[in-house]
């Protein structure tokens, strides 16, 4: 099948997303990609021409921290249920379609449903036919104040809860279907599965959307969006720059050369590793920039975290700009930026979700850029991007690679980076992720690292005093980083590794480890 038919394929068989502003919105189109049906996600503003333009077979609209009683809140477009095609509506989603349909819903201040609440099964529904039963009770997650009071007319309750007498609700006859709960999120076990039976027993999409056409399909839009211009790709060498590098190569060939800054930041024995990949295995065209002088320059006596990534941000683009006029000028900068970097910094799709921090290749972007962005991750989660990394033919030791940040170990040292802090951190950071492959662990674990903390204690070697820095590990699991929670090390192997840091790593006499789970914290310390 050509390119451009699988484009016209997909398109014919696609669920548009309408974004409120959720934090969980990509997740449903996570659930929908499951299912094997294609997905966009378009912001509330956008919606009425990304429908005319994808010809949907179904509608999803999304949660948002916004309340529909409001003034001046966001709306479907009132076109949408007037096309005749199923729509669903999750929390927020359900509210504005009952509002704009004729219902009522009131703001709850007080009284609430958030967390794991339970929903009683009232009546049959095609909707989840063989695999919810009336007399039921089944677990769900809910987040939400305001609630639905009256029905639409048309409309029926299908199951409800404590706090939630419309719980799910549905109009079998426009195969229109609301929920108060986030069927999206893992704390509603059995969420995939209703997003499954709703794209294809309701819409009747096949399901058989793969990894494959996505990566034809962005093939197809990088060739359209780049044209006959030059790209340059800046290349960090994890695995997000890496599977862009290659994507982008396969798409537009010599069109592309690869910068990869070496900004003295890196893991051990990384700058070599990427070089090494990508000039002579992929014979991709690779600018090897030793920046480490000029980051640790601009980093020195900068404590302050928000700082150091507006810095390392800045500096790469300007490294990439002067790369660019180097070899006669580029046109598009490529980046492996992915959606929870995007979620975390800015709203995805301008919506009002809360910024937490800001990432270098997001919101350290400076205002003046001489080059168009090309993110064809932009909308996948981590765990997607090495499913096209395999796709793509890349070996095990790049695709399963832990997630490593842009700004590198300059997040990982809280105050002030220096080279002499940067070589004690490689050296411990190595020894840790030594011992977890050799304990078997390293692909059970979505992300481990070490950290070098800005304390300094007493402790004793042999028969002599020390002071020294105290280094805390840190390990977690996680599906798709947006949610992790520890690993659970047997003591053994932490005193192990603590004995092997403090005994090896001269500048180290003390060793933690970070118990949090993300939420409340974020995975990376800074």
């Amino acid at each position: 099948m050509s390119v451009s038919s699988i484009a016209d394929k997909i398109v014919s068989e696609s669920i548009l997303i309408v974004d409120f502003g959720s934090q969980v919105t990509q997740l449903i189109a996570r659930r929908v990609r499951e299912a094997g049906v294609y997905s966009e996600i378009v912001p509330f503003n956008r919606a009425e021409e990304a429908f005319k333009r994808l010809q949907p077979k179904g509608i999803i609209l999304s949660g948002s921290p916004a309340s529909v009683v409001a003034e001046g809140s966001p709306r479907a477009p009132e076109s949408f249920f007037k096309a005749g095609i199923p729509i669903f509506g999750i929390c927020y989603g359900q509210q504005v379609m009952c509002q704009q349909l004729g219902g009522k819903v009131t703001a709850n201040d007080v009284d609430g449903e958030f967390g794991r609440a339970f929903i009683d099964v009232i009546a049959p529904s095609p909707l989840f036919e063989n695999l919810w039963q009336v007399g039921e009770k089944h677990q769900v997650w809910m987040s939400h104040a305001d609630r639905v009071e009256a029905l639409p007319e048309g409309f029926k309750p299908i199951a409800v809860s404590d706090g939630a007498p419309f719980a799910l609700i549905a109009d079998e006859k426009r195969h229109f279907y609301g929920m108060q709960f986030h069927p999206e999120v893992v704390h509603t076990p059995d969420g995939g599965k209703l997003i499954a039976h709703f794209v294809h027993e309701i819409c009747g999409l096949a399901g058989d959307w793969t990894m494959a056409e996505f990566r034809q399909t962005k093939i197809a839009e990088i060739r359209k969006q780049v044209g006959k211009g030059r790209v340059i790709c800046g290349l960090s060498g994890g695995v997000d720059s890496s599977v862009t590098a290659v994507l982008v190569h396969e798409a537009i060939g010599d069109q592309l050369t690869c910068v990869f800054v070496d900004h003295g930041l890196m893991r051990q024995g990384e700058a070599e590793q990427v070089v090494s990949l990508f000039r002579e295995h992929y014979g991709i065209k690779l600018v090897h920039v030793n920046a480490e002088d000029r980051f640790l320059a601009g980093l020195k006596g900068v404590t302050d975290p928000e700082t150091k990534r507006k810095f390392i941000g800045k500096a790469f683009i300007e490294i990439f700009e002067e790369e660019a006029n180097k070899i006669g000028g580029a046109d598009f900068l490529a980046q492996g930026t992915l959606y929870p970097d995007v979620i975390e910094s800015v709203s995805f799709l301008g919506g009002p979700s809360v910024t937490i921090k800001s990432h270098h290749n997001v919101g350290g972007l400076p205002e003046r850029m001489n080059m168009q962005l090309v993110e064809p991750l932009r909308e996948l989660f981590k765990d997607e991007v090495r499913d096209l990394g395999r796709e793509l033919g890349m070996p095990d030791v790049f695709v399963d690679r832990h997630p490593f940040p842009g700004p590198g170990l300059a997040i990982r040292i809280p105050g002030e980076v220096t080279k002499e802090r940067c070589d004690i951190l490689r050296k411990a950071d190595a020894v840790y992720l030594e011992e977890i492959r050799n304990a078997g662990l390293y692909n059970a674990i979505w992300q481990a690292f070490a950290v070098l903390l800005p304390v300094r204690t007493v402790g004793v070697m042999g028969d002599g005093r020390t002071y020294d820095s105290v280094c805390a590990l840190r390990a977690v699991t996680s599906t798709d980083g947006m949610t992790a929670e520890i690993y659970p090390f047997q003591p053994e192997f932490l005193a192990n590794v603590a004995t092997r840091i403090v005994n090896e790593v001269r500048g180290i006499n003390r060793v933690t480890y970070d118990f949090t789970s993300k939420p409340p914290g974020t995975i990376e310390w800074e």
